[in-house]
């Protein structure tokens, strides 16, 4: 299986780095080849034209590139913050470039914070998103308290919880990835 890991946050000193790393390496132990699509790395522009209106070869380079990781994942683990009570901007845009590239292809919600409640008033926004592009979230969501504290700088967990929860979060993603795929190559409903 492939994975498109999508991350959101483009700020100076960003913790959900962090719950991505960890998440990255639970994908890898899994085997899952894992497309990390950091919009710090790999920036877009404010949207003006998605993926889809440019014309066969004619999308900028950064562009084709993220299509490309999109279009080889078989579903996406995408790593949001709260910025109040919604998803990063940086997230959004990112998203919000591509369409097709997500078609019937399962998503999972990773939220954090800094305080208490992990993000999870943003993850609901997002689950809206993600149903709108064609990428259906799974009903478990991964939310993480204080996530500056729950890892260390590498992406080591650091509250016993995280290794428990995320098993039965990725179990479940892992579960509708290969029933999505399975029913993608009997056909696409249209």
């Amino acid at each position: 299986m492939t994975t498109a890991l999508l991350y959101g946050s483009v700020r100076t000193a960003r913790q959900g780095i962090k719950a991505v790393l960890y998440f990255q390496q639970q994908l890898k132990d899994r085997g899952h080849k894992v497309n990390f699509i950091d919009p710090l790395e790999s920036p877009l522009p404010l949207l003006d034209k998605m993926y889809k209106e440019y014309k066969s070869n004619d999308a900028p380079e950064m562009m084709e590139k993220i299509a490309s990781q999109l279009r080889e994942a078989d579903g996406f683990v995408v790593v949001t913050g709260e910025y109040n009570h919604g998803i990063p901007p940086a997230l959004k845009n990112m998203l919000d470039h591509f369409q097709k590239e997500y078609f019937f292809k399962p998503s999972a919600i990773v939220s954090y914070s800094a305080g208490r409640f992990g993000g999870v008033r943003s993850a609901v926004h997002l689950r809206v998103v993600l149903a709108e592009l064609g990428t259906p979230s799974i009903p478990t969501m991964q939310p993480i308290p204080k996530v500056g504290q729950a890892f260390t700088d590498e992406g080591k967990p650091n509250e016993d919880y995280i290794n428990k929860s995320s098993k039965r979060f990725l179990d479940e993603y892992e579960w509708y990835l290969n029933a999505m795929k399975a029913q993608r190559e009997q056909g696409l409903p249209y």
